[in-house]
């Protein structure tokens, strides 16, 4: 067990209960909010444009006092602020760290916004961005640069996390490098016992506040990496760790490790098996880097242990350095059109060219643990589709199982019994030739999770043709097709030939072993 205490309950914790009833009284939840701004308001907030939001929220009474004052950052009267966060005093918000003042008026001094995190609405503590000004209106207009212990909230990459999370109910959890705890509350709604870990107190500080706000009871733990948890096993792991790839500093704790390049994802990735309990699964997100001299799937290969884990990696954008270094600059607040984040640029370009980085993957990570030896699936994601890979990971490591059985014993697979899923389709490709058209293609596509395609032969095609829950083995199915095509059963090569196609197919969940 570890020898760390958990945090000791803040002002900010502790004035959980009467924030939650003036946020209930005044309906500041996620779905009153895409109530009240609509799909074009939502957007123009996500852009950080402020002026169509506000010009709403003006004639919202104290639902919209309640969106200028902590989603916009605006200064305003604490008369009206007081009468808009009944039973919450002002004064006491600000003393816990909610509100500051700006003379006579009161600014937030954290966001705190209603999100639907797929179990109904949940509120989210964190760090106010640098779209929100330092000082208000009238008072001129300066850009919030982030602190090196900025605390990010619902951002892209979290929320990326929670759509591949897997929600299977668990006992436990592990929200390892917790943030602003948005993670941990996901985790609250699909596990008993939920706990999280982080090195930033401001962290800790804040998903404290967000757990409480929630009515939530989360174990939050101070510490490095796997230190607090040490000896300690999980159902379930996730991680959003400090992925960024770069050189080995700390400029900003949410994204940057200390460790150089992709080894912060490397110490993650290897470290997360000791967690597992049994059966136990984790989903993370991760990043490694591209060299013109090895396969980014191996270098990831190399990070899992020989024994206990079957992988599941998908990686699904590779970026440019230039533009990679760019982004998380912009990500920062940083222009660089200035001399010093110029030179960052530099320093940051000049560590990629010295070790070699072409691009940087990043992906999701997904790791349970097995009783026998680590089979790894690496592959490429990077086309478009929209649901979410949580349930699709389940269903692959379920049907991972299966197949580990038919590798032990083929006859498993042989006298299974097989459907087409109803989201594969088949698609025949045909271009224009000598005698009019020709077939070049014959593909199977999956319309849902993760789309994934599979060029096929027009036996194959007929092959699935055949496929029903209440029809032939596949044995006897391969041998038919056999005898349609060459007069005989099957050879041993027709029959391994077919066995190939349907496990890929099955691994992919195309067509499901009955």
């Amino acid at each position: 067990m570890p020898t760390t205490q958990p945090t000791s309950t803040s002002l900010l914790a502790a004035l959980a209960p009467e924030l939650g009833t003036a946020l209930r009284r005044v309906r500041y939840d996620a779905d009153t909010l895409l109530e009240l701004l609509g799909d074009d308001g939502q957007a123009a907030l996500s852009r950080a444009e402020p002026v169509p939001v506000r010009r709403v929220a003006r004639t919202a009474g104290e639902l919209g006092t309640l969106v200028r004052l902590l989603l916009l950052g605006d200064a305003l009267p604490v008369r009206e602020v007081a009468a808009a966060l009944a039973p919450v005093d002002p004064e006491t918000a600000v003393a816990a760290g909610l509100l500051e003042r700006d003379g006579d008026l009161v600014r937030a001094a954290l966001d705190l916004r209603p999100v639907d995190l797929g179990d109904g609405n949940r509120w989210v503590l964190s760090d106010l961005d640098d779209t929100v000004p330092l000082s208000g209106p009238g008072s001129g207009w300066t850009r919030r640069r982030l602190s090196a212990d900025h605390v990010l909230g619902v951002g892209h990459a979290s929320l990326s996390l929670l759509r591949a999370t897997p929600t299977r109910r668990v006992g436990s959890v592990l929200d390892l490098g917790t943030g602003c705890g948005v993670q941990a509350v996901h985790a609250a709604a699909y596990a008993d016992r939920v706990t999280g870990t982080d090195v930033n107190p401001r962290a800790l500080w804040l998903a404290e506040a967000t757990a409480a706000l929630n009515g939530l009871d989360v174990e939050l733990l101070p510490g490095s990496w796997f230190e607090p948890v040490a000896g300690r096993r999980f159902d379930q792991v996730v991680a959003n760790p400090p992925f960024v790839v770069g050189p080995a500093r700390v400029e900003h704790t949410y994204r940057d490790s200390g460790l150089a390049l992709d080894g912060a994802s490397e110490l993650v990735i290897s470290g997360a098996p000791e967690l597992l309990a049994p059966g136990g699964t984790a989903a993370m997100l991760a990043s490694w880097v591209h060299r013109a001299d090895e396969d980014w799937r191996g270098r990831v290969s190399r990070w899992l242990p020989d024994h206990g884990i079957d992988a599941w990696i998908v990686q699904r954008d590779v970026a440019d350095p230039a533009l990679y270094v760019g982004t998380w600059l912009r990500d920062a607040g940083l222009d660089q059109r200035d001399p010093e984040t110029r030179d960052r640029a530099e320093a940051w370009l000049d560590a990629f060219e010295t070790a070699g980085v072409e691009g940087i993957g990043f992906g999701f990570v997904y790791l349970r643990a097995v009783d026998g030896p680590t089979e790894l699936l690496a592959e490429d994601l990077t086309h478009g589709f929209d649901d979410p890979l949580g349930a699709e990971a389940t269903a692959y490591f379920e049907r991972s199982a299966w197949l580990r059985a038919v590798a032990a014993d083929p006859g498993v697979a042989w006298s299974a019994r097989y459907t087409v899923e109803p989201a594969t389709a088949l698609e025949r490709v045909f271009l224009p030739g000598a005698d009019g058209w020709d077939q070049r293609v014959v593909r199977l596509h999956r319309g849902d999770g993760p789309r994934w395609q599979h060029e096929v032969d027009d036996t194959t095609a007929a092959l699935l043709a055949g496929m029903r829950a209440d029809g032939l083995p596949l044995h006897e199915l391969v041998d038919l097709l056999a005898v349609g095509h060459t007069g005989a059963t099957a050879t041993s090569e027709f029959a391994a030939d077919a066995l190939t196609v349907v496990t890929g197919l099955v691994r992919h969940g195309l067509v499901q072993p009955r």
